[in-house]
């Protein structure tokens, strides 16, 4: 099949993807993996791309055995020297930006330009991840001691384990891989099964930047399923973070296993998000920033905006700017350049959505646009008008379905917005100064990413990114997000001949 400039097997014959791929990979690939083969699916037309061997518990065993020794050398490499490989891996990420996007939107169904967005962002982390080799900074401190000098350093953690979700198949594992190998950590990931192709891409990749260096065992791939593979990873006590992307419901229990052992976790978990837009906001913005943020990736982003509070004075006029712009939203073939919509990523999620629709009618809810099945894994992007006690409004529905409430006064929509169990990502279109602090305010959203004039999806990577109560907590990609993938050390040096005792202890015998 041909789709615009782009061929199926020019991408993997690009890619280096053959047509049965191992599932197991440090550096060499394990050549006959024992978990049984999978197809790489097509959602947008139900084809295999191509069939891939996963790991069972013995190849998983020797993934983490090597990476365990590879660990023992790259901690010792400087940062600055880890960094330098990882801006090799951005350059190649670079060289095979095209096809690799291409492959996301193939293997994912997003479409194309959000396919190439992600790999670009990718590259960005990569980037950051090379400054930030400079900056893995520590603090001193003064004692209360004389003759003493305080301070604190960070070493590397050891193996992070990354188990990353469909909808963002390859940039959330550079998020956390980039990050954790100029920190001077070995990455063992585990992504979706419906995705493993990407997987595949990316660790041929970085395996050729990281020969050309001497090295393996430092970017690991097991693709596997969910138990034993899975299972087997977040109960591993050789691995001391886990980094888990996925629904709150897995998320719990990821998080219980984790902290059975006493080990760490990253939790990017569901997202409920919602946009509050006053009567004096530019309308403009915001149907731009909610047809991106209810539509984009068909829905199925963590970021993706759910619920839409309108003041009463703007509702009708956005209500329909929003019916006639989800008529003319193209839905069909990712790679096809005026699509804007693909495909959910399996019937499995077509199924979910349109139970969810038969408990919003249940709940009263009046459709105002779409809410059909159209074929295979197509489906239309929704309209809600909604009411604020349906008790459907405080689930995650994985699909683009976008509920419409009309609120009086902001203290009533900040209060209605954050009175579900999510809290990831917010915002606030307004042209008044005093709302948008409100909403930045202690009384204001309660998410991890609160936005003024901005919508939900398309954040930045220089920012850390993650949320509040049911999304998990956890912070990935900027800001100083990289102290979870290192442990903290207090050190303390006597450069006096004396003995003397914090807090003026005397203890002589």
């Amino acid at each position: 099949m041909e789709t615009a400039s782009y061929s199926i097997p020019d991408i993997l014959e690009n890619l280096h993807i053959e047509a049965v791929n191992s599932g197991a990979c440090y550096g060499d690939w394990i050549p006959n993996p024992s978990g049984g083969e999978i197809d790489s699916l097509n959602p947008a037309t139900g084809e295999p791309l191509a069939k891939v061997m996963r790991a069972g518990p013995a190849d998983y065993e020797c993934v983490v055995a090597q990476a365990q020794e590879a660990f023992l050398g790259w901690r010792m490499i400087p940062a600055p020297k880890r960094g330098e490989i990882v801006r090799e891996i951005a350059g190649e990420l670079r060289a095979h930006k095209a096809d690799l996007g291409a492959l996301v939107s193939l293997e994912m169904g997003k479409i194309l330009p959000e396919g190439l967005g992600e790999v670009q962002e990718m590259i960005d982390v990569a980037d950051f991840a090379v400054g930030l080799s400079r900056q893995l900074y520590g603090l001193t401190m003064h004692s209360e001691r004389p003759g003493h000098r305080m301070y604190e350093q960070w070493h590397p953690l050891g193996i992070v384990g990354v188990i990353s979700a469909f909808n963002f198949p390859v940039a959330v594992w550079a998020w956390n891989a980039m990050i954790a190998a100029v920190c001077g950590d070995c990455v063992l990931w585990r992504p979706s099964s419906e995705t493993p192709l990407t997987a595949i891409a990316v660790q041929k990749i970085c395996n050729r930047v990281m020969e050309a260096h001497g090295l393996k065992g430092i970017f690991n791939l097991v693709i596997g399923a969910s138990n034993p593979i899975g299972e087997t990873l977040i109960q591993d006590r050789r691995i001391p973070l886990v980094s888990f992307t996925g629904s709150t419901e897995v998320g719990r229990h990821v998080s219980e296993a984790v902290a059975s052992r006493l080990g760490r976790t990253i939790l990017e978990l569901g997202g409920n998000n919602g946009i509050i837009v006053m009567d004096d906001a530019n309308p403009d913005l915001v149907l731009r920033a909610v047809l991106f943020g209810a539509v984009g990736t068909a829905g199925q982003r963590c970021t993706t905006t759910r619920r839409l509070f309108l003041q009463r004075g703007i509702a009708p006029r956005i209500t329909e700017a929003l019916v006639n712009a989800y008529k003319q939203v193209k839905i069909g073939d990712p790679l096809e350049q005026a699509t804007l919509m693909g495909p959910l990523v399996n019937r499995r999620a077509v199924d979910d959505m349109l139970d969810g629709l038969r408990r919003i009618r249940e709940q009263r809810g009046e459709v105002l646009f779409g809410g059909e099945h159209v074929m295979g894994c197509f489906v239309q992007p929704t309209l809600v008008r909604a009411r604020p006690e349906m008790p459907i409004l405080k689930e995650e529905i994985f699909a683009p379905i976008l509920y419409l409430v009309e609120f009086e006064d902001l203290d009533q929509a900040i209060h209605w917005h954050n009175d579900v169990p999510q809290g990831l990502s917010s915002a606030l279109f307004t042209s008044n100064l005093i709302a948008a602090e409100t909403f930045l305010s202690h009384r204001g959203s309660d998410c991890g990413i609160a936005n003024i004039n901005i919508g939900t999806s398309g954040a930045e990577i220089g920012g850390a990114f993650g949320g509040e109560k049911d999304t998990g907590g956890g912070r990935e990609s900027g800001s100083d997000a990289w102290k979870a993938y290192m442990r903290r050390q207090t050190n303390t040096i006597n450069w006096s001949t004396q003995l003397p005792l914090a807090q003026g202890i005397r203890f002589a015998v």
